[in-house]
Parts: C-alpha cells; sequence; structure tokens
C-alpha cells in the first residue's frame, strides 16, 4: 500500500518512526515532510498528504502532529479526504469499517509510539463495511 506522510516540528519524530515502520512491513511510505523538527505550519503538510490521496497518488494518508487534531481540520477541507483523529486500536478499525477513513490523524503529544503503530496497523488492515455506511457517506460528500 503506498501510504502518504506528514507532520509539523512535534511530529516529526513519530512520522520518521511510522516511516521506517510501514517500509519494512512493505508498505511504501511517501513522506511529504518536514525533514527535521524545525518550526513549520501544520496546514501546508496535512494539504500535502491530503491532496496526494485525493488525486489516489497515495492509498491512504497519516498525519502527525502535536495532538492531531489541527491535522485533521486542514484535512479535511479537501474534496474526497476523510481524515479520523484516532487514539485508540477500537476507534482506528470504526473510522474503516463506519467511516471509510483514507486518512489517519495521529497526536505525537497524546500516544505512544507503540500506540501509534497498533493504531496504524490496525487502520491499515481494516476494511470499510459498506452497507448503510456508504449511504452516509454519499450523504456527506453531497455537502462539499
Amino acid at each position: 500500500m503506498i501510504v502518504a506522510l506528514g507532520a509539523d516540528h512535534r511530529g516529526f519524530k513519530l512520522k520518521e518512526e511510522l516511516r521506517r515502520w510501514l517500509a519494512a512491513r512493505g508498505h511504501e511510505p511517501i513522506d511529504f515532510g518536514p525533514d527535521s523538527d524545525d518550526r513549520v505550519d501544520y496546514p501546508d503538510y496535512a494539504f500535502k498528504v491530503a491532496r496526494a490521496v485525493a488525486r489516489q497518488r497515495a492509498d491512504r494518508g497519516i498525519l502527525v502532529c502535536s495532538t492531531g487534531i489541527g491535522m485533521a481540520i486542514a484535512a479535511n477541507k479537501v474534496r474526497g479526504v476523510r481524515a479520523a483523529l484516532v487514539d485508540s486500536v477500537r476507534l482506528a478499525r470504526l473510522s474503516r469499517e463506519h467511516n471509510d477513513s483514507n486518512v489517519l490523524c495521529l497526536g505525537a503529544d497524546v500516544i505512544s509510539a507503540d500506540r501509534a503503530r497498533r493504531i496504524a496497523g490496525i487502520w491499515l488492515a481494516t476494511g470499510f463495511a459498506g452497507g448503510r455506511h456508504a449511504g452516509r457517506l454519499a450523504k456527506i460528500a453531497r455537502q462539499r
């Protein structure tokens, strides 16, 4: 799976850990930056990752900032993106099964690297359930 990655300065370290972890599991990470923990603005990276997913240059995206909140807000501004802020394995599974989320947002100050890897693993492995959930997503898509 091709996975677009992005972060801000607060999420840089966790993004780097996830990039290595994804590659070790056979995924193809595309790193949209940043390249250091120097201060940057999170929307710049959220938009890069979200556009890559929306334009189907990546299958999914993962964004990391201090809380994940800003990344989720910014990424959801891009048409075709369903970004979910997740802090548990249960929410990772449900965000895929029920909401077909295509961008995972994580808070580096909120969860450990180990928990982030577990969340990402479940999120990447879980499919969309479809059915009644598909109709709900269609209603959301029509509002943009």
